[in-house]
């Protein structure tokens, strides 16, 4: 991949969590130059950095990189606030290269977005409470037929966030998206590219690596966000976040804490293939590193 990639041409690499994207990005941008940006809906969180494998501070000094760690707590942020900052990294000066896992961004950087209104707090305050009560799959039954068949039915983030459209305009996500806008970096103008791996090779590698972010202080992370913890806020979903916070609270061990955490990435990956398959087809297949890359 790297022999035939136009030094001047846009990059955009997707892939499941621990394939090894981060290594892949850093790799072009220190041959062919480029500025490393984000779309990973976790790793713009500030207060995380080892437990979402954000880059390294001795990585991010070797290439340029953008929209990682710049949010606090409670900031308000989409996948249409996302794309805004996007856009004038796209106009340069320097070739960006998009690397993350999260699905909805790099799609709608290349297939276009809805331009959906906001939600109205008292909205989102209405779904936090209902989800509090019955959980995320409380609000399926107020979501439109089309929308169920679209959206990821096991992710509460996508639940409650096509809950709260519904809600708050009456219209149906599925609707809004059938009225989608042009794409910003449209499959022509850049190389789009998806990391495969085998599923125990990813497996391993996920389990690892949850063991390296506990050693590399991802305890100390949650134990520094524990008296601002809100299972339901964005920030909070970071893989491994909610089961490191039980064991703090005394609920579970660090054993029992880990094993939950490396399966809840095991899933997580799993759904992240699905997308790439299903939303994905016209993209660049290419073989996940060898070990010893990075695992982002």
């Amino acid at each position: 991949m790297l022999k035939d990639l136009a030094s001047d041409m846009p990059v955009v690499i997707a892939g499941p969590t621990a394939s090894g994207k981060s290594a892949l990005a850093l790799a072009i941008a220190e041959r062919q130059g480029g500025v490393i940006v984000n779309a990973d809906a976790l790793q713009v969180w500030g207060c995380w950095r080892v437990l979402t494998a954000r880059p390294s501070p001795a990585e991010e000094a070797r290439a340029p990189h953008r929209l990682y760690g710049h949010l606090p707590k409670g900031a308000e942020y989409s996948v249409g606030h996302w794309l805004r900052e996007v856009a004038p990294l796209l106009a340069g000066p320097a070739r960006p290269i998009i690397v993350g896992g999260t699905g909805l961004y790099l799609s709608a950087l290349t297939g276009g977005l809805a331009e959906i209104p906001p939600v109205p707090p008292a909205v989102r305050a209405e779904a936090e409470a209902r989800i509090a009560e019955g959980g995320a799959g409380a609000l399926l039954a107020g979501i439109d037929a089309a929308t169920r068949a679209r959206i990821d039915v096991r992710n509460p983030a996508r639940i409650q966030r096509a809950w709260e459209v519904q809600r708050a305009t009456g219209r149906g996500l599925a609707d809004w998206q059938a009225a989608t806008g042009p794409a910003l970096l449209p499959p022509g103008r850049a190389r789009l590219v998806v990391l495969e791996a085998g599923r125990d090779w990813l497996a391993a590698r996920i389990d690892r690596r949850f063991r390296a972010m506990l050693a590399g202080g991802a305890l100390e992370e949650a134990r520094a966000v524990l008296p601002d913890w809100s299972p339901a806020a964005p920030w909070a979903r970071a893989i491994g976040a909610p089961e490191l916070v039980a064991h703090l609270r005394g609920e579970i061990t660090l054993e029992q804490a880990a094993a939950a955490a490396q399966a809840a990435s095991r899933q997580y990956a799993k759904r992240q293939r699905t997308w790439f398959r299903s939303r994905m087809r016209g993209w660049e297949r290419v073989a996940a590193g060898r070990e010893g890359g990075g695992t982002g």
